[in-house]
């Protein structure tokens, strides 16, 4: 009897074990917002979103980037504000480009309702995004802040709360992505055309585009069909411009997400960007921005919901030639040869006055308009202070050599 009522007892005692455990096991307090903020797309789903920096009352144009490993502001903008930012022996890297840079150390940025403060912004010139969005880019938004914060961006309401790092629970209907995390967020895809490959991508919200892959992965992999027509591409990145060339891919699938027809520029990592072998190339934020996003650098988590933008088409158009936003006018860019502007007779710095009737000098809406992949497109420019008018077919990166 003494026996039972020891072992009864023994037993209760080790059942109120598990539970003092976790009464003093630590609670990661919630995730709450701290602030929410509108942002602007551009062109290819770029994020630009609005702070003030220091004690400056200008509020400053910034691109959101996973892509980038810091935050940085604009040489011209510095210069006018006449600071002195420190020299180093760093250097930032894109696709065409080295630069090394200088910095401005424990400074602040000034979001509604936040500020951030404590960070080292590195000075570079973004002169070739300024022309490339028709708009001031003051600077560029990375890890700096990303690696403080959980951020959920919404593209259906334009909107991105900025919350404190905590528990957080994901909403229903997504995908949890775990991306290898040091300053940038690299995970894998799975890429199919001529052949199928899981690869790693860097996860790149500041590129204005869907799918970007080495020359050396395309080449090693044969994962290009052979029968693709690759057309020439200008690009740009930092360093500034980049010949590329643009096809599309069969088949691109991030977790149980599948995209057919991607459209995909091949280029010459020259500098080394992906890495390769590490990196196959970059996917862009052409295709994020049909997901609401979580963006928790503390937990190496990214996740995905589809989102209204999910199932838009791609832009298969080819026209040869991008605008440029130069000293309050919009001009053409390097006419590719062969392409469809070239045999108009379109030119490179030709000034553009109207696109298919389109004079409103509106930057966005006449990109929009040489995008148009269906009809003749009709552009009046003005070359040598004379009006020109050209008219041509847009093709599509679509079509195939054949047998």
């Amino acid at each position: 009897m003494l026996l039972k009522k020891y072992l009864t007892l023994l037993i209760a005692q080790f059942a109120l074990f598990p539970a003092a455990n976790a009464q003093e096991e630590f609670v990661e307090p919630p995730s709450r917002v701290l602030t929410s903020i509108p942002f602007e797309q551009l062109t290819g789903g770029i994020i630009v979103m609005r702070a003030r920096f220091d004690d400056y009352p200008d509020t400053l144009k910034f691109i959101l980037d996973t892509g980038s490993s810091g935050i940085s502001l604009d040489s011209s903008l510095v210069a006018y504000w006449g600071l002195n930012p420190e020299p180093s022996d760093r250097s930032i890297r894109g696709i065409a480009g080295i630069r090394k840079v200088s910095f401005l150390r424990n400074r602040k940025l000034h979001f509604p309702r936040l500020t951030v403060d404590s960070l080292d912004f590195h000075v570079n010139n973004y002169n070739i995004l300024t022309s490339v969005y028709g708009m001031q880019i003051d600077g560029i938004i990375g890890y700096s802040l990303l690696s403080r914060y959980i951020l959920k961006i919404d593209y259906d309401s334009l909107k991105i709360d900025i919350c404190s790092n905590g528990m957080i629970r994901y909403p229903k209907g997504g995908h949890l992505i775990k991306p290898v995390m040091g300053t940038l967020p690299v995970h894998h895809a799975r890429l199919r055309d001529a052949s199928q490959h899981n690869v790693r991508f860097l996860h790149d919200i500041g590129a204005g585009l869907c799918l970007m892959l080495s020359s050396d992965f395309a080449e090693d992999s044969s994962v290009i069909h052979r029968r693709r027509v690759l057309l020439a591409k200008e690009g740009e990145g930092l360093g500034g411009s980049i010949d590329m060339k643009v096809t599309v891919v069969r088949e691109l699938k991030i977790g149980p997400y599948r995209f057919k027809n991607v459209p995909t520029y091949v280029f010459d990592d020259e500098f080394n960007v992906t890495s390769y072998p590490y990196m196959a190339g970059i996917i862009g934020n052409d295709i994020f921005r049909r997901f609401n996003s979580i963006l928790n650098y503390a937990k190496k988590d990214i996740y995905l919901v589809p989102n209204s933008h999910f199932r838009e088409p791609f832009d298969y158009s080819y026209a040869g030639v991008e605008l440029y936003y130069e000293q309050g006018k919009i001009i053409l860019g390097d006419v590719a040869e062969g392409s469809p502007a070239a045999e108009a007779g379109l030119q490179e710095f030709d000034e553009v006055v109207a696109i298919n009737n389109n004079f409103t000098k509106n930057f966005n809406q006449l990109k929009a308009a040489l995008q148009s992949s269906t009809g003749k497109l009709k552009i009046i420019v003005l070359r040598n202070n004379q009006l020109m008018q050209f008219e041509f077919k847009v093709k599509s990166i679509m079509r195939k050599k054949r047998r």
